[in-house]
Protein backbone atom coordinates (compact mmCIF):
# COMPACT_ATOMS: atom_id res chain seq x y z
CA UNK A 1 0.00 0.00 0.00
CA UNK A 2 1.66 3.43 -1.02
CA UNK A 3 2.34 6.16 1.74
CA UNK A 4 -0.19 8.72 1.46
CA UNK A 5 0.95 12.48 0.73
CA UNK A 6 0.53 14.93 3.12
CA UNK A 7 -0.42 18.69 1.98
CA UNK A 8 3.17 19.79 1.66
CA UNK A 9 3.70 16.74 -1.07
CA UNK A 10 6.01 14.06 1.13
CA UNK A 11 5.02 11.07 2.66
CA UNK A 12 5.83 10.54 6.25
CA UNK A 13 8.79 8.70 5.53
CA UNK A 14 10.14 11.74 3.34
CA UNK A 15 9.27 13.89 6.26
CA UNK A 16 10.48 11.42 8.96
CA UNK A 17 13.82 11.53 6.60
CA UNK A 18 14.01 15.66 6.19
CA UNK A 19 13.60 16.00 10.30
CA UNK A 20 16.18 13.85 10.87
CA UNK A 21 19.21 15.62 8.49
CA UNK A 22 17.83 19.11 10.15
CA UNK A 23 18.44 18.01 13.33
CA UNK A 24 21.82 16.74 12.48
CA UNK A 25 22.28 20.36 11.14
CA UNK A 26 21.01 22.94 13.80
CA UNK A 27 18.72 23.82 16.38
CA UNK A 28 15.09 23.48 15.99
CA UNK A 29 12.75 26.90 16.68
CA UNK A 30 9.52 25.38 18.39
CA UNK A 31 6.23 28.16 18.04
CA UNK A 32 4.92 29.49 20.86
CA UNK A 33 2.49 28.96 23.96
CA UNK A 34 -1.29 27.97 22.62
CA UNK A 35 -3.05 28.59 25.50
CA UNK A 36 -1.11 32.02 25.68
CA UNK A 37 -1.99 33.06 22.47
CA UNK A 38 -5.93 31.53 22.03
CA UNK A 39 -6.40 33.47 25.18
CA UNK A 40 -5.36 36.41 23.66
CA UNK A 41 -7.77 36.07 21.23
CA UNK A 42 -10.75 36.75 23.82
CA UNK A 43 -13.18 34.20 22.55
CA UNK A 44 -16.89 33.83 23.46
CA UNK A 45 -18.59 30.65 25.28
CA UNK A 46 -20.11 30.15 21.47
CA UNK A 47 -16.47 30.34 20.04
CA UNK A 48 -15.64 26.88 22.32
CA UNK A 49 -18.82 25.43 20.92
CA UNK A 50 -21.23 26.48 24.09
CA UNK A 51 -20.81 27.35 27.82
CA UNK A 52 -20.58 23.74 29.21
CA UNK A 53 -17.53 23.74 26.25
CA UNK A 54 -15.54 26.95 27.34
CA UNK A 55 -11.88 26.54 27.78
CA UNK A 56 -11.81 23.50 25.96
CA UNK A 57 -9.18 24.92 23.47
CA UNK A 58 -8.57 21.36 21.83
CA UNK A 59 -12.48 21.66 20.54
CA UNK A 60 -11.61 24.95 18.93
CA UNK A 61 -10.25 22.58 15.76
CA UNK A 62 -13.56 21.80 15.02
CA UNK A 63 -15.14 25.07 16.16
CA UNK A 64 -12.94 27.59 14.96
CA UNK A 65 -10.02 26.05 13.10
CA UNK A 66 -9.73 29.20 11.07
CA UNK A 67 -8.42 30.62 14.71
CA UNK A 68 -6.25 27.53 15.01
CA UNK A 69 -4.93 27.76 11.39
CA UNK A 70 -3.83 31.47 11.70
CA UNK A 71 -2.15 30.79 15.27
CA UNK A 72 -0.16 28.29 13.51
CA UNK A 73 0.34 30.26 10.37
CA UNK A 74 1.60 33.50 12.41
CA UNK A 75 3.90 31.13 15.10
CA UNK A 76 5.33 29.73 11.53
CA UNK A 77 5.84 33.22 9.47
CA UNK A 78 7.39 34.52 12.79
CA UNK A 79 10.32 31.61 12.26
CA UNK A 80 9.06 28.92 13.82
CA UNK A 81 10.05 24.99 12.01
CA UNK A 82 7.95 23.52 14.06
CA UNK A 83 4.45 23.73 15.78
CA UNK A 84 2.42 22.36 18.26
CA UNK A 85 -1.13 20.58 17.48
CA UNK A 86 -3.80 22.76 20.19
CA UNK A 87 -3.76 19.24 22.31
CA UNK A 88 -2.24 19.87 25.20
CA UNK A 89 -5.14 18.61 26.72
CA UNK A 90 -6.25 15.72 24.08
CA UNK A 91 -6.04 12.55 26.10
CA UNK A 92 -9.45 11.02 26.87
CA UNK A 93 -9.22 11.30 30.28
CA UNK A 94 -9.21 15.31 30.35
CA UNK A 95 -11.71 15.62 27.16
CA UNK A 96 -14.11 13.59 29.77
CA UNK A 97 -14.48 16.56 31.85
CA UNK A 98 -16.34 18.31 29.03
CA UNK A 99 -18.10 15.23 27.64
CA UNK A 100 -15.67 14.44 24.63
CA UNK A 101 -13.61 11.48 25.91
CA UNK A 102 -15.65 9.49 22.58
CA UNK A 103 -14.46 12.33 20.56
CA UNK A 104 -10.38 11.80 21.29
CA UNK A 105 -9.15 10.10 18.21
CA UNK A 106 -11.10 12.54 16.05
CA UNK A 107 -10.19 15.92 18.09
CA UNK A 108 -6.46 14.51 17.86
CA UNK A 109 -6.51 13.90 14.15
CA UNK A 110 -7.94 17.36 13.23
CA UNK A 111 -5.93 18.80 15.20
CA UNK A 112 -2.83 17.37 13.31
CA UNK A 113 -3.88 17.84 10.06
CA UNK A 114 -4.84 21.88 10.76
CA UNK A 115 -0.92 22.13 11.88
CA UNK A 116 0.18 19.66 9.11
CA UNK A 117 -1.78 22.18 6.45
CA UNK A 118 -0.35 25.23 7.80
CA UNK A 119 2.73 23.57 7.66
CA UNK A 120 2.90 22.77 4.10
CA UNK A 121 1.90 26.25 3.27
CA UNK A 122 4.88 27.52 5.24
CA UNK A 123 7.27 24.95 3.54
CA UNK A 124 9.57 25.68 0.74
CA UNK A 125 11.95 23.45 -1.21
CA UNK A 126 14.98 24.68 1.06
CA UNK A 127 12.82 24.66 4.50
CA UNK A 128 10.77 22.16 5.27
CA UNK A 129 8.70 23.02 8.42
CA UNK A 130 7.53 20.32 10.61
CA UNK A 131 4.70 19.53 13.43
CA UNK A 132 4.60 18.28 16.91
CA UNK A 133 1.77 16.42 18.18
CA UNK A 134 1.23 18.09 21.59
CA UNK A 135 0.49 15.59 24.45
CA UNK A 136 0.11 17.52 27.97
CA UNK A 137 0.69 15.89 31.39
CA UNK A 138 -3.24 15.30 31.93
CA UNK A 139 -5.47 16.74 35.41
CA UNK A 140 -4.37 13.19 37.22
CA UNK A 141 -0.93 12.59 38.32
CA UNK A 142 -0.59 9.33 40.15
CA UNK A 143 1.95 10.59 42.38
CA UNK A 144 0.59 14.11 43.43
CA UNK A 145 -3.17 13.61 43.06
CA UNK A 146 -3.96 10.19 42.67
CA UNK A 147 -7.08 8.74 40.53
CA UNK A 148 -5.23 7.31 37.95
CA UNK A 149 -2.95 4.03 37.45
CA UNK A 150 -0.41 4.01 35.04
CA UNK A 151 -1.49 1.15 32.98
CA UNK A 152 -4.70 3.90 32.40
CA UNK A 153 -2.37 6.50 31.67
CA UNK A 154 -1.33 4.40 28.72
CA UNK A 155 -3.91 3.87 27.26
CA UNK A 156 -4.87 7.69 27.30
CA UNK A 157 -2.03 8.56 25.68
CA UNK A 158 -2.20 5.34 23.28
CA UNK A 159 -5.59 7.10 22.27
CA UNK A 160 -4.07 10.61 21.60
CA UNK A 161 -1.08 9.43 19.92
CA UNK A 162 -3.38 7.37 17.38
CA UNK A 163 -4.79 10.45 16.51
CA UNK A 164 -1.95 12.88 16.13
CA UNK A 165 -0.06 10.42 13.69
CA UNK A 166 -3.09 9.51 11.27
CA UNK A 167 -3.64 13.21 11.25
CA UNK A 168 -0.19 13.96 10.22
CA UNK A 169 2.00 14.70 13.26
CA UNK A 170 5.90 13.99 12.51
CA UNK A 171 6.80 13.94 16.59
CA UNK A 172 4.61 12.96 19.93
CA UNK A 173 6.03 16.40 22.14
CA UNK A 174 5.32 15.03 25.86
CA UNK A 175 5.55 17.97 27.81
CA UNK A 176 5.11 20.20 31.40
CA UNK A 177 5.06 17.23 33.02
CA UNK A 178 5.28 17.99 36.84
CA UNK A 179 4.93 13.96 37.56
CA UNK A 180 7.34 12.13 35.66
CA UNK A 181 5.54 9.01 36.75
CA UNK A 182 2.78 9.85 34.23
CA UNK A 183 5.54 9.85 31.60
Amino acid sequence: MPETRTPDGATQRERAEALQEVLAERILVLDGATGTWLQAQNLSAADFGGPELEGCNENLVRTRPDVVRRMHAEYLAAGADMVETDTFGGTPLVLAEYGLADDAIEINRVAAQLAREAAAEASSPDRMRFVAGSMGPTTKAMTVTGGVTFDQLVVHYRTQAIGLLSGGADVLLLETAQDTRNL
